[in-house]
């Protein structure tokens, strides 16, 4: 990798930490080639990303970010996920680990604030950004739903009486 491939590397770095909503760093302890693509594809497909990234490159690419502070993290072979959403790439590389010794969860960075492996795992537990949505639509239609049926009760209930005595007077 030559200097200017090693500049552009850190600007896109550098770029996607000021985007993300949270970085994770893992571990790599043997994932094969199969195992990797599996765990870009999951990551992906929940809108995250998941990238191996030279650590000098990813902590010169940190400084000046919220993210400065993940740089300790970065020793020996180690990646990235990353997301907007805050909980989208720790969900991922978390059940992923369940699958496999051979991925370590090291920490992470929510924002400003540094995440240790159980941080991360905690992070992962929580709902994602589209289920918190659905939950707060949820609550906002029910009241709507239940005005509805307590509006066209009375109405009801008086189609019935004048029904029962049609049925009477007949």
């Amino acid at each position: 990798m030559d200097r200017s491939q090693k500049a552009d590397s850190v600007a896109q770095l550098n770029a996607v930490f000021n985007e993300v909503g949270v970085v994770v760093v893992t571990r790599n302890l043997g994932l094969s080639v199969a195992q990797s693509t599996a765990l870009r594809n999951k990551a992906r497909e929940a809108g995250a990303t998941y990238k191996v990234a030279k650590n000098s490159l990813a902590k010169l690419a940190a400084q000046d970010t919220a993210y400065d502070g993940i740089g300790d993290y970065l020793t020996g072979p180690t990646a990235l996920a990353w997301s907007v959403d805050p909980v989208a790439a720790a969900k991922v590389v978390v059940e992923f680990a369940k699958t496999t010794d051979k991925l370590e969860i090291v920490g992470g960075s929510l924002g400003n604030v540094v995440l240790d492996a159980n941080g991360v795992k905690a992070l992962a537990s929580m709902p994602s950004l589209d289920e918190l949505r659905a939950k707060l639509i949820g609550l906002v239609q029910a009241p709507a739903t239940k005005l509805a049926q307590l509006t066209t009760a009375p109405a009801a209930k008086l189609a019935r009486v004048f029904g029962a005595y049609a049925k009477d007077a007949a």
